[in-house]
C-alpha cells in the first residue's frame, strides 16, 4: 500500500529553457485557432458549398 507521501509527490514540470521556440509558437497557434470563431467569409464558403456552388479556383504565386 503506498504511503501518503509518495503519493502526494508532484510530477516536475518542464524549465522554459526545456521548450523550444517553435514548440512554444505551435501551441500559441493551435490555441489561437481552436480558440478563435470562424470568420464571416469562411461561414460564407461554408453556406455556398451546402448549396452546391464551385468554389473560385485556387490562386497560384509565379514561381
Amino acid at each position: 500500500m503506498p504511503t501518503p507521501e509518495r503519493a502526494a509527490r508532484p510530477q516536475p514540470r518542464p524549465t522554459p529553457s526545456a521548450l523550444s521556440m517553435r514548440d512554444l509558437l505551435a501551441s500559441c497557434a493551435a490555441a489561437t485557432a481552436v480558440s478563435t470563431p470562424p470568420s464571416d467569409a469562411a461561414e460564407e464558403a461554408n453556406d455556398s458549398e451546402a448549396r452546391g456552388a464551385v468554389p473560385p479556383p485556387a490562386r497560384r504565386d509565379a514561381a
